[in-house]
């Protein structure tokens, strides 16, 4: 599968994972996959466990926006905002690929913070 077929189904996946739509979200796991949330220490094995865990979350997202894609080949990285609860978490998800399926992702939450004033003449302040 070549980068213009995995970028499509990244974009489906997510669009899916936007709208709830736990069978779509999931097509493009393998049926073998791996997630790891490394600030958590868990990995989930399997397309079913992950689909399961997800699709029983008890704060469904209310807000979810992909901020970029890139990658090519195997390897592909999203950077995103979801909101649960009316709180943002930042997050990355690195995603491996093989035979058109993703078989390994990891993924890193982060909350937002509020930049500290001594930096403030060396930053922009985005809103």
């Amino acid at each position: 599968m070549g980068d213009e077929q995995i970028r499509k189904a990244l974009d489906a996946h997510w669009r899916a994972s936007a709208d709830g739509e736990a069978d779509a979200e999931h097509d493009i796991y393998a049926e073998d996959s791996i997630c790891d949330y490394p600030q958590s220490g868990e990995r989930i094995l399997g397309r079913k466990n992950l689909q399961a865990l997800r699709s029983h979350h008890p704060g469904k997202p209310s807000g979810f926006q992909v901020r970029r894609i890139v990658g090519g080949d195997d390897l592909w990285v999203t950077e995103y905002t979801i909101v649960y609860q009316g709180k943002p978490a930042f997050t990355v998800s690195i995603m491996e690929f093989r035979d058109g399926k993703v078989v390994h992702e990891t993924q890193y939450f982060a909350d937002p913070f509020e930049a500290p004033a001594w930096r403030k003449q060396w930053v922009e302040q985005k809103v």
